[in-house]
């Protein structure tokens, strides 16, 4: 590696979502960082970790897109050595949860986007990025998954949760291939997380973990960075739950 590494975070758009928390802690870890969204807001992003002394540059980019997705490459191999990628992007889809969780009402094109927006585009944007880290022997690679789909499930939120179980299966396949030259590959699966999109359902969902709140996206950030660092080197193939031991309760209804 040179001395000076580049960190690429998609899905930092959000001034109060995992990623631009991610892509501060990061910065504050010595990373030079290009941030990525599908928004022009990305570039206030960047604005406000410029501001706060870091060096950051940002993007506009379809990651569904091909061109796009070699357009970013491009522009972040111009920085430097890419040595981190944070694959956070991804969403529901508004319409693909069907009423009271009936599959027949799910619509084929609100199934494939979800899986485009929240797998497919971690498939493009790592295998743009892995050859040049097997290429340097050493890499860190985090996705972000989610408790739905890998550790629970909620009824009508089938897309979604196929798309970030497919995550994981996705995360191992490829730690195992990119480990044994130095890339090291995870993935973790937040649960209840107070950003600025939470619902009410969600926050309340959030109080009935042991903890009895929700977490924060600096806390998610803080584990991310430490998968992104070089402290984690033991650690391959793994999910990492972050939800506060809501998913190891027995019994919810207690």
């Amino acid at each position: 590696m040179t001395a000076r590494t580049v960190a690429v975070v998609t899905g930092a758009g959000s001034p109060t979502g995992i990623g631009f928390a991610t892509a501060r802690a990061l910065a504050r870890a010595g990373h030079c960082l290009l941030i990525v969204s599908t928004s022009d807001r990305i570039k206030e992003r960047a604005a406000e970790l410029r501001a706060e002394g870091h060096e950051a540059h940002a993007i506009v980019a379809d990651l569904t897109s091909e061109p796009d997705v070699e357009r970013l490459h491009e522009h972040a191999e111009a920085l430097g050595d890419v040595c981190v990628l944070v694959n956070n992007a991804g969403m529901a889809v508004l319409g693909e949860m069907d009423a009271l969780g009936n599959l027949e009402r799910l619509d084929l094109g609100a199934w494939q986007r979800s899986l485009e927006r929240n797998l497919t585009s971690a498939f493009l944007v790592t295998r743009a990025f892995l050859l040049g880290m097997k290429a340097r022997g050493y890499g860190r690679i985090v996705n972000v998954a989610s408790t739905t789909g890998t550790v629970s499930a909620v009824a009508g939120d089938t897309a979604y949760a196929a798309a970030k179980a497919g995550m994981v299966g996705f995360t191992r396949a490829i730690a195992l291939e990119a480990a044994p030259l130095g890339v090291i590959v995870n993935a973790i699966a937040p649960g209840w997380i107070a950003t600025g999109s939470q619902s009410e359902r969600e926050a309340a969902a959030g109080l009935r973990a042991p903890v009895r709140r929700s977490g924060s996206p600096e806390e998610i950030a803080a584990l991310i960075a430490f998968l992104a660092s070089p402290g984690a080197s033991y650690i391959v193939g793994q999910l990492i739950v972050a939800d506060g031991g809501n998913s190891i309760i027995e019994d919810h209804n207690a």
